[in-house]
């Protein structure tokens, strides 16, 4: 199969897919629509796959709810918070989500906090940032990295979706879409975008002492979508 008719497949929603977009029916149009794109404009799938199927997970910039809502949904081990500063989108999530309250959270959090977790610890088994660093300068960037892994356990793992700045003409386009969206439209807010090579984010966890894997998601899609995987050493309890 080809790529882009593979990539194209892999795009429908699976159950859980299915069942985490069916939670927004009684949410407003505006707000359907955008889980709706959502789903459809980003590879949620692999980057659930990359978590633990167990623990204590934070979403840092989780929107509407949409992925935290898919990721527990597809691993009934999981407990989910999931934490943006936008207060319209979490009263969005929170109402989507009260069917499935007992797995799932979502809360308000000032920019670039980084909550503690209900454990013992106060540390997480896995933390995912998804499509929301690109909206901070870069030294803001680094610093909530640096915020995230010092909050996820030893064994555990931090997780980040973002988009590539290569090859060039999918970063342009991409780009060109997130202006309109941050800036024309407003649907996203922020004033700043900073794509930073996802290169460069490996190198400031490895710094931070985790152990980095590097994955394209991008195969089929207009967008330069990749992931890193940063596990901290030591062994999950």
């Amino acid at each position: 199969m080809a790529p882009w008719a593979g990539a194209q497949r892999a795009r429908r929603p699976d159950e859980a897919g299915r069942q985490a977009l069916a939670l927004y029916r009684g949410e407003s149009r505006g707000a359907r629509a955008h889980t709706l794109v959502r789903w459809f404009s980003c590879p949620f799938a692999p980057i659930a796959a990359a978590l633990p199927t167990h623990g204590r997970i934070l979403e840092i910039g989780c929107g509407h709810g949409l992925f935290s809502a898919y990721a527990a949904l597809i691993e009934p081990g999981r407990s989910l918070v999931g934490t943006d500063i936008d207060a319209d989108k979490i009263a969005h999530a929170q109402a989507a989500l009260a069917p499935i309250s007992d797995r799932v959270a979502a809360r308000v959090a000032p920019d670039g906090e980084v909550p503690d977790s209900d454990g013992p610890d106060g540390g997480w088994d896995a933390i995912v940032i998804v499509d929301m660093l690109y909206l901070l300068p870069e030294a803001a960037q680094r610093a909530l990295l640096r915020g995230a892994a010092a909050k996820v356990r030893p064994g555990g793992r931090l997780v980040v979706k973002e988009m590539s700045t290569s090859p060039r003409w999918k970063a342009r386009w991409n780009r060109l879409q997130e202006t309109l969206s941050v800036r024309v439209l407003r649907i996203t807010e922020g004033g700043t975008m900073a794509f930073v090579d996802p290169g460069v984010m490996a190198g400031w966890l490895r710094t931070d002492g985790f152990g980095v894997e590097v994955r394209r998601l991008d195969a089929g899609r207009l967008h330069p979508h990749a992931m890193l995987i940063a596990t901290r050493p030591g062994t999950a309890s």
